[in-house]
């Protein structure tokens, strides 16, 4: 089994190195490209709402992303130590009518066959699991 951890600070200059980071862990298992495009940007918004909820957009806190293949699953956990989210306030609007505000957890669902909040004593575990095929 395929395991990687990558820890890095809330600095948003660090998301790109992050979204390498998944790229080069998704290569060699049977994801399209576009299915490919989605979790990295899934993560990514994971990471941004981190920085900018989680983090109030302090650049110092750190982010932990761990990547594991699992028997039938790829399976990606992003830990914070920031305020938590209301995970009932939390919810997938629709996309239409388009306004501002909303679409991420969509763009995070849609990326992903199962999204998990686990809160913890101090901040948050998510969970973001996508089958193989």
């Amino acid at each position: 089994m395929k395991k990687e951890k990558l820890e890095f600070s809330s600095d948003t200059a660090n998301l790109g190195l992050m979204r390498r980071s998944v790229r080069e862990f998704l290569d060699g298992y049977n994801f399209s490209e576009k299915e490919r495009l989605l979790m990295v940007l899934g993560v990514d918004e994971a990471c941004t709402n981190i920085i900018r909820y989680a983090y109030e957009l302090r650049d110092d806190q750190p982010i932990i992303l761990s990547m594991e293949a699992l028997r039938g699953s790829i399976r990606m956990r992003l830990r914070d130590y920031g305020l938590q989210a209301l995970v009932q306030e939390m919810s997938v609007r629709p996309r239409y009518p388009l306004k501002p505000g909303g679409l991420g957890l969509h763009l995070i669902c849609t990326a992903f066959d199962k999204v998990d909040y686990i809160l913890k004593r101090r901040g948050t575990e998510l969970v973001l699991t996508k089958n193989l095929e």
